[in-house]
């Protein structure tokens, strides 16, 4: 690896960084945030949401963008937009606006996200380029390591403002790294245009049911505030992928998955990739709200998480450019799965040894023997000249599976939790404060509810009723989570096809010197550690 090559490493991964860390902190701060600006789970949620819904409409345009203008410019772009977004969260003073602000911010992430792999890719190349990712895999992960435990100390040192302000420092020192040592590379070949119908018709296909899903708990399925999204944004998708299949230059490149290990990768992105972003985010709020871990406890509970992946990752994005990535891509969300079924022992009192640590470990283990070998196989599955747009996609559709998992997870949630508290509570009649209690509580499922104005018998009553339906609905949704995850390692046993592999002759007498024949086939390409280049056909 030449010197430029490291510095570039070094550049995407800070950049990613960035991306992590607001990530993870933001999901250990939703409680505070909940408390300094008054919102139930639904306004939780949104906080998370807005950002993924626009990164996800617009992370197609960030890759094609790159592939077109250049990706170090639209990588540093994003970055000086994602600073400029973080100062405004950082500010917003109340939920409304700090969603607003989240929803910018995803803008900008689209820019950034996608030019982060599309560099990596444009980089190196062959099994080089497969080591290359799982160092990134395993270094952004540091992100996750200091992300919880780093952002709840500020959080109980400071405030949840300050998660936003300490993107600054890191943003600045990455634009200057990317300007000094990472080299351009565009798509000479890449159409000079945008999809505009086409950005409209996935925003609103993904936005009106994702809108739906998260208001549905409060309004009801039959409110039109609900249904008329859920439709409207269900008929705009469906428009939207006749759309791009008759548009001459479209935003999503349809013929991509013709390709197998293509579209089979990114079904399995798809559905491992909700059971992990659905699982986690809920099983923040849980040891929270629920179990009363602090934020520094909640952030520490999950950092081996991120240690597992640091010391692993590159070992299986090694086994996967050197035995095919069938093995891992289906171990791991299998074992992942399992790690999340793991959590079904945890109880209110969440006993941090041993009930959670358990589970946080397989489920680590899973992970880390993930994450590198799918992103390498959708990048060394597509031509190189696609790698922007491939990136692209394959981002897109872990923030969709994240966008959904959550929305989904949350409506089976809520209710769950509603019809759980009340069957808990009985058939006794509640006393006026009691009723609004329990009313109160319902619009913040996976937390108990405050009962100081309560009567001593009456508090107890709707404490511990709240704690066993947060408890019940969080296992119902950890439960789904995990089934999400093992159907994505059963997608990948089935469908996934490991690169063919030459066994090379040993050169005799007369055979012909390497170089000599100028007539090889794509299957007689090797790459230089002996594994054949991906098949793109």
């Amino acid at each position: 690896m030449s010197r430029q090559q490291r510095l570039t490493l070094v550049a995407t991964i800070l950049g990613s960084t960035v991306v992590f860390l607001d990530s993870t902190v933001v999901n250990v701060a939703l409680p505070a945030v909940a408390d300094d600006l008054d919102a139930g789970l639904a306004g939780q949620q949104w906080v998370v949401e807005a950002y993924m819904l626009t990164l996800v409409s617009l992370l197609l345009v960030g890759g094609s963008l790159g592939d077109q203008f250049g990706r170090r410019r639209m990588f540093v772009t994003g970055l000086v937009g994602f600073g400029a977004t973080s100062a405004l969260c950082a500010i917003a003073p109340s939920v409304e606006l700090l969603i607003a602000a989240r929803a910018l911010q995803g803008v900008a992430g689209a820019l950034l996200v996608p030019g982060s792999l599309a560099i990596v890719a444009a980089s190196f190349e062959g099994a080089a380029r497969g080591k290359a990712v799982g160092t990134w895999t395993a270094w952004t992960g540091i992100a996750t390591v200091f992300g919880p435990a780093g952002g709840g100390a500020l959080i109980e040192a400071l405030s949840w403002r300050a998660i936003f302000w300490v993107n600054l420092p890191l943003i600045a020192v990455t634009v200057a790294l990317t300007l000094h040592s990472v080299r351009e590379s565009r798509d000479p070949d890449a159409f000079r245009g945008i999809d505009w119908l086409g950005i409209g018709l996935s925003a609103a296909g993904l936005g009106g049911p994702v809108f739906a899903l998260i208001e549905q708990p409060s309004h009801g399925w039959a409110d039109p505030l609900v249904s008329v999204p859920l439709i409207a944004g269900v008929a705009c998708f469906a428009l939207f992928v006749v759309h791009e299949m008759r548009a001459r230059h479209p935003m999503l490149e349809l013929s991509l998955f013709r390709i197998r290990n293509f579209w089979v990768a990114n079904v399995t992105t798809l559905s491992a990739y909700a059971g992990l972003i659905g699982g986690l985010f809920f099983v923040g709020l849980y040891l929270q709200q629920v179990a009363g871990y602090s934020p520094v406890q909640a952030g520490l509970a999950t950092t081996p998480i991120s240690l597992i992946l640091f010391v692993l990752s590159p070992r299986f994005g090694r086994v996967a450019s050197g035995t095919g990535p069938r093995l891992p891509m289906t171990f791991g969300p299998i074992v992942g799965g399992i790690g999340l079924l793991l959590l079904l022992r945890v109880g209110a009192d969440a006993d941090y040894a041993s009930e959670v640590l358990p589970a946080i470990l397989v489920f680590g283990l899973g992970l880390s023997a993930t994450v590198a070998p799918l992103t390498a196989t959708v990048l060394d599955s597509v031509e190189e000249h696609h790698v922007g747009i491939a990136s692209g996609v394959n981002n897109g559709v872990s923030r969709v599976a994240g966008l959904l998992a959550i929305a989904v997870l949350g409506a089976v949630i809520s209710a769950h939790f509603g019809s759980a508290l009340d069957g808990n509570l009985g058939g006794r009649p509640l006393a006026g404060p009691a009723a609004s209690a329990v009313s109160r509580a319902k619009e913040q499922p996976l937390a108990v509810p405050s009962t100081r104005r309560l009567p001593p018998a009456e508090a107890s009553r709707v404490r511990t009723a709240a704690a066993e339906a947060s408890t019940s609905a969080f296992h119902l949704g950890i439960g789904i989570a995990a089934l999400l995850m093992i159907a994505g390692g059963i997608v990948s046993a089935v469908g996934i096809e490991n690169p063919r592999r030459r066994i090379e002759a040993v050169p005799t007498r007369g055979a012909a010197a390497a170089g000599e024949c100028g007539h090889a086939t794509d299957l007689d390409r090797t790459e230089p550690d002996g594994v054949a280049a991906p098949e793109v056909a």
